[in-house]
């Protein structure tokens, strides 16, 4: 088998170790992904396990291997994959006692430059404190020049870079059953070299200088040429610095040693140059030689000790480098096993918040059914009382059947209804011959029964030309029977409901002085002033001759006289009204007082101008007044406005809807007076336009 995979043009290919785990498919991804790219070769190394034997000649070992047809679907996903990707695979299989031991061979004696190994299955904390998983002994024992990643979930988990480059001459002069490292490869081949050309040359000449005879030439150079040789060994030796291997080897090259074999023959023709002394020449040559024969030997002793510093030097530098990325692999283990430790605590962190968090929520929840309950149960018994006081009340009202009822609502049939609020259905009858409306309580309404007692209370002791007439009521099924309002409510004329005529100006500041004589008479009521809260135009009836009354008092609520004056403040739980309507202040504070249906009175005195929606009316209208188009902003079906009354009006309105209630203005000394005065406007003045009954 050959030392490395190696392409035609240089590239190694990159090797990826498998097994039937999910990381080796994520290992393979990623090699394809990022390091084949020039060489379109992929080798799949699998260790098969195979059983050991021991001294004894026990078989140890758990037998784990795979057969061959197993072995051969290790493969079978890859394949297919591989040339799906264009890419030439090569698979190899490898036996061996252990995984880690198998590949650190298959490394080193191919020498192996890149390795993918998928991740381990134990955690980072337990890899720290147990070092048996592969892809951590390929990581600490794998040789300089290989460059081991490690794949977890296609991720690059973790990379040791190879120290230093792959030398392929070095490579070869080794056999490759030696699983050497990176290091003793340089430096066997480098002291290989070096002891041959020290120890076998330079004695091969000494030897051949003892064996020659003097012989005298005139070719030869002059006696200064040895000198040169013997000196520059010298000062090649003296150079032992690790760092410079060239210039530390540059005087054992062939040549250098050769050159002593020329320096023999040098004396030996340079003795020729004088025959007529001969024997003063031998003694000279020999004297030559002895000293030629010393200056080697040291020669020959100072490379040996060189070549034994350099090794020794490049041994420690290499422990060296050993040491600095052991140190450097521990800090980062041990920042990465405090990094989860870090996770960890604040996992454990936040699991003790969510858990409190899920205690208080319980806690909370648990108060809210709680108080879910008691509101049930004592709307139940005030429902009860509700029902026993109505049976047991001396109230002026008719008390109606159901069967009376179901009779005059035609089993309240739709083609009877003419509207439905937030209490219920309104159906149009006729009891005891006279046009009723009757409003039937809905089963699921909120509070409905107490809204039934709190008007049947209300306008069961009140009569007012203002306020809606209750003629009888079913306490037993909350039916209550009103008058019946020919024109409906003032939202559904106002808005022109079924194309019906729009209402003049004059009987505008009518209707308008007429809610503020009944809203008058609420907050006046005795022996405690009444507040109705919902006050709206869909709670104002409009008879046949255009006569307002206000309806819907079931959210009305008694404030004490005591403090029924202009700073009239009673604290309620919960605010209750139609938004638009309801008093801002009253809605932020809860504290209630007959100045929250001044805010009412105000949006929807300028509703009866501009029969626009609430939402945003008064900053329309005081936008309007501010750029001098008001004109634009009234009732376009309604012409010839007086302008500086409507004016006024408009301005009266606005300070009714002032946010603070002790901005808004008296109703009985401010408001009042203000309206009957446009109302006689109206009534002195002729119609503008005729406007029929239009019956609902």
């Amino acid at each position: 088998m050959p030392l490395s995979f190696v392409s035609d043009d240089g590239c190694h290919p990159t090797i990826v170790a498998i097994d039937k785990d999910k990381h080796s498919a994520s290992a393979v991804k990623w090699a394809v992904d990022h390091l084949v790219i020039s060489n379109l070769t992929l080798v799949l190394v699998h260790v098969r396990i195979k059983n050991s034997t021991n001294q004894n000649g026990i078989v140890q070992g758990s037998n784990r291997g795979l057969s061959d047809q197993d072995t051969h679907k290790v493969f079978t996903p890859f394949r297919a994959y591989s040339a799906r990707k264009g890419i030439a695979v090569k698979e190899v299989v490898i036996e061996d006692i252990e995984v880690s031991k198998g590949l650190l061979d298959y490394i080193n004696s191919h020498r192996v430059t890149n390795i993918v190994l998928g991740a381990s299955s134990r955690s980072a904390l337990s890899r720290k404190f147990w070092s048996h998983d592969v892809p951590t002994i390929i990581n600490k024992s794998a040789p300089d020049f290989c460059t081991v990643y490690v794949i977890s979930k296609g991720k690059q988990q973790s990379v040791r870079p190879a120290a230093k480059p792959f030398v392929s001459s070095l490579s070869a002069t080794l056999p490759s059953s030696q699983p050497w490292s990176a290091a003793r490869l340089s430096t066997y081949s480098e002291s290989s070299d070096v002891s041959r050309s020290i120890y076998s040359r330079p004695e091969q000449n000494i030897v051949g200088s003892e064996m020659m005879k003097p012989k005298i030439g005139p070719s030869n150079a002059s006696m200064g040429n040895l000198d040169i040789h013997t000196r520059e060994p010298k000062n090649s030796c003296s150079r032992s610095s690790p760092s410079d291997d060239r210039g530390l080897f540059a005087p054992l090259s062939h040549g250098s040693v050769d050159i002593t074999t020329q320096n023999l023959d040098f004396t030996q023709v340079s003795v020729k140059d004088n025959c007529s002394s001969s024997y003063s020449w031998e003694a000279e040559m020999n004297r030559l030689k002895l000293e030629l024969r010393q200056t080697l030997d040291m020669y020959n002793t100072a490379c040996k000790e060189a070549v034994s510093a350099n090794q020794a030097a490049k041994e420690l530098h290499q422990w060296k480098m050993e040491e600095s990325s052991r140190f450097k692999q521990a800090r980062i283990s041990e920042e990465a096993a405090l990094a989860i430790a870090e996770m960890e605590k604040a996992k454990g962190r936040a699991a003790i918040e969510a858990a409190q968090k899920a205690q208080k929520l319980a806690e909370t929840e648990a108060k809210r059914r709680k108080y879910a309950e008691l509101k049930a149960k004592r709307e139940t018994e005030e429902k009860n009382l509700a029902l026993n006081d109505l049976s047991r009340s001396d109230l002026c009202y008719r008390k109606y059947t159901i069967e009376e009822i179901e009779a005059a609502t035609k089993n309240f049939s739709n083609s009877e209804k003419i509207g439905e609020g937030g209490y219920g259905p309104v159906y149009k009858a006729k009891l005891d011959h006279t046009p009723v409306a009757i409003k039937v309580l809905r089963s699921d309404a909120a509070q409905g029964m107490k809204q039934f007692k709190q008007e049947v209370q209300v306008l069961g002791l009140m009569r007012h030309p203002n306020m809606v007439l209750l003629l009888g009521a079913c306490p037993e099924y909350g039916c209550l029977v009103y008058e019946f309002m020919n024109n409906g409510s003032l939202e559904d004329r106002l808005f022109r409901k079924g194309n019906t005529p729009p209402i003049p100006w004059e009987i505008r500041f009518k209707i308008a002085a007429e809610i503020a004589t009944g809203l008058l008479f609420l907050h006046q009521a005795k022996p405690e002033p009444l507040v109705h809260r919902d006050l709206k135009p869909a709670n104002i009836l409009l008879d046949s001759n255009y006569s307002c009354k206000i309806s819907d008092v079931g959210l009305a609520r008694l404030v004490p006289p005591s403090v029924a004056d202009c700073v009239t403040q009673y604290h309620m739980t919960s605010a209750a009204g139609t938004f638009c309507y309801i008093d801002p202040e009253y809605q932020q504070t809860g504290k209630l007082g007959t100045k929250s249906d001044i805010y009412s009175l105000g949006v929807m005195l300028l509703q009866i101008i501009t029969a626009r929606p609430p939402m945003g009316l008064t900053h329309h209208v005081e936008r309007a007044i501010e750029n001098g188009t008001f004109a634009d902003i009234l009732d376009p079906t309604v012409p010839n406005w007086p302008m500086e009354e409507t004016l006024n009006y408009a301005k009266l309105s606005l300070k009714c809807a002032e946010l603070r209630k002790k901005d808004r203005p008296d109703l009985g000394s401010v408001i009042l007076p203000e309206l009957n005065k446009l109302k006689e406007l109206g009534m002195n003045s002729k119609p503008s336009t005729c406007i029929s009954v239009n019956p609902v």
